[in-house]
């Protein structure tokens, strides 16, 4: 079974907070009082979130940083899922102001920076925009998407995937280099802005079609699986195996030594999820065996105490890439290393709720990843929670 429809319901879930009809209908046929109740301890942590977040706008309209617009992207979108589905149906003039910001940083080439990071800031965007429902950003959508298909690395200009960083998608502008997270930014744009290719008003064209296939190649070669992985790094070990790495040859959790005498990648948790998204975005098979070996390593490696193999590094990152991916696969529960049947939605909501300062923000101490920025923090912590309380 393609992972297509489960993918087109999770959207519908995640991106679409006004049609809540279908998620009520399954709470009132299968009545929850536990699930009900954390519902609005849920809901009652994203108000305390999004209320902190209007407080902290800027009089220009964005949020912590103007030079990164993908900052002001994510608290938009945060803004877009909130659960009651007000701020959706009638903008209040705080969200107008955001967006504005955001369409001020709109570039002749389509892209949607200030100035670096052009990847990162622009798939972002691309998403809040989506998520607006605003028929009058199609055509800023459009190039958009158009520029992010540019960004896709070519090293040998042959089309084809012979570097090993070929097909993936980095920050860009003056980082070119290809990484995985930044491949599945830019994939979930392209993903959620297929229907524009697909317009009969646009012709399409090699500029407008990103290269799928090399795409693939590229996640790929972040993955421990020698099966797939054509590259020498890639270790089968039981640790690893399954499990994704930053880039070809780069793991953000080091490397460790094997009984066996060899070296291999580690494989950590953030990542793996953002290789197992991926694939989604990907249109992979939910059996095929790249995307078992994934979850696999996702599931036993499962826990909400830290990023596995970066401890509190890029914590909130985590939390956020595991509900856009186990939601965009329909998982329910998961098995933990220990056998135990683990209902992760019920323990991610409390772990965010108790993480959530008295004043409604979130903040990590560790501050990789710019993650002790708490507008940045927030914003991931009230997206999760808005996808955890859209399938309880």
């Amino acid at each position: 079974m393609k992972l297509r429809l489960l993918i087109l319901v999770a959207v519908y879930l995640t991106f679409c907070p006004l049609h809540n009809s279908f998620a009520g209908q399954i709470v009132a046929d299968s009545p929850n009082p536990v699930n009900n109740s954390l519902k609005q301890e849920v809901q009652h942590a994203i108000e305390k979130g999004l209320a902190w977040l209007i407080e902290k706008q800027q009089p220009a309209g964005y949020w912590s940083q103007p030079e990164h617009p993908a900052l002001t992207g994510l608290v938009l979108t945060g803004f877009m899922g909130e659960p009651a589905g007000r701020i959706k149906a009638n903008p209040p003039e705080y969200v107008r102001r955001g967006y504005n910001f955001l369409l001020l940083n709109v570039k002749p080439d389509g892209g949607i920076y200030f100035r670096d990071m052009a990847n990162y800031n622009t798939s972002v965007s691309i998403m809040a925009l989506v998520v607006s429902n605003n028929p009058q950003y199609k055509s800023i959508i459009r190039k958009a998407r158009n520029f992010t298909v540019t960004l896709q690395s070519d090293f040998d200009k042959q089309g084809t995937a012979d570097n090993p960083y070929d097909g993936g998608i980095g920050y860009g502008g003056r980082y070119q280099h290809s990484d995985l997270s930044n491949t599945m930014f830019a994939l979930e744009a392209l993903y959620y802005t297929k229907n524009l290719v697909n317009d009969v008003t646009v012709k399409e064209t090699h500029l407008t079609r990103l290269n799928w296939k090399a795409a693939r190649k590229f996640i790929e070669r972040c993955q421990n699986l020698p099966s797939v992985n054509d590259q020498s790094w890639a270790s089968d070990d039981v640790q690893n195996k399954g499990g994704f790495v930053y880039f070809p040859g780069n793991s953000k959790a080091g490397e460790m030594k094997l009984d066996s005498g060899k070296t291999a990648l580690r494989s950590y948790g953030s990542i793996s999820y953002a290789g197992l998204l991926s694939y989604i975005y990907a249109d992979l098979d939910k059996d095929d065996p790249r995307v078992q070996a994934a979850f696999a390593w996702l599931e036993k490696n499962y826990t909400l105490a830290e990023n596995p193999g970066m401890g509190a590094q890029g914590l909130y990152y985590y939390y956020h890439t595991m509900a856009k991916t186990l939601a965009s696969l329909g998982v329910e529960k998961l098995t933990s290393s220990d056998g135990r049947m683990v209902d992760w939605r019920h323990d991610l909501a409390l772990r965010m709720i108790n993480l959530q300062d008295p004043t409604g923000m979130w903040v990590n101490a560790n501050g990789r990843w710019w993650e002790r920025d708490p507008v940045l923090v927030t914003a991931y912590a009230v997206i999760t929670l808005e996808i955890i309380h859209r399938g309880l």
